[in-house]
């Protein structure tokens, strides 16, 4: 099935992603399927089927969640964005129906591969911020999930011990690695590299989307 409403932008974290969504949407009138939209499904997910999902569901104690190893979150990571792309693609194949007179664009999990069969090429952008950048701007973001985790890393023992921790998992997921298959996927990429300012970064997501 393809998504021929539907315009998806994948990519690295503080790469701009979430902006752009949001100022498309407005921009053409058109839905904002923002980060992580598919919370909505998780009150009712089955933890068997969906268990990096439910983790932080059930979670009761948080502060496990920034004391796991790199690799334990490395392997949430990929177990999380899988699992994510199985709930985008049911939301999405109903609102695409339901809509199909609205443009909409969506920050998303779903892996390229698969994008490469439910959409067309021009319907898909590639976000990336330097891998550096991803990490060491982390906590800088305003939204209440960082600021939360912060906090939880400052309440430890030895705060600096678990900055480092969560700091390794974080350079685990923002490798050279991860960037390089982003960059090379085949869809359209931007960088943020600060030579363009918002408005410019709108207008290279417009030309790349062929909505301009």
């Amino acid at each position: 099935m393809k998504f021929n409403n539907a315009y998806f932008i994948n990519g690295s974290a503080y790469a701009g992603k979430s902006t752009m969504i949001k100022l498309l949407a407005e921009k053409y009138n058109g839905i904002c399927c923002e980060e992580n939209y598919h919370d909505a499904l998780l009150p009712e997910l089955d933890k068997a089927e969906f268990p990096c999902l439910t983790y932080t569901r059930d979670l009761e104690d948080w502060h496990d969640f920034i004391r796991r190893s790199p690799e334990e979150y490395e392997a949430w990571i990929d177990g999380v964005t899988k699992e994510c792309e199985i709930l985008e693609l049911r939301i999405l194949s109903e609102l695409c129906e339901k809509e199909k007179d609205k443009k909409i664009f969506v920050d998303t999990n779903i892996c390229t591969d698969t994008l490469k069969e439910i959409a067309e090429y021009s319907h898909v952008l590639i976000m990336l911020a330097p891998p550096q950048m991803s990490v060491d701007r982390f906590f800088e973001r305003p939204d209440k999930e960082k600021q939360f985790l912060y906090r939880l890393i400052m309440e430890e023992k030895d705060p600096e011990k678990a900055m480092e921790n969560y700091r390794q998992g974080l350079m685990r997921i923002n490798s050279q690695q991860r960037y390089d298959r982003l960059l090379n996927s085949g869809f359209n990429v931007i960088i943020r590299d600060g030579s363009k300012n918002i408005e410019q970064t709108l207008q290279a997501a417009e030309r790349a989307f062929g909505l301009i």
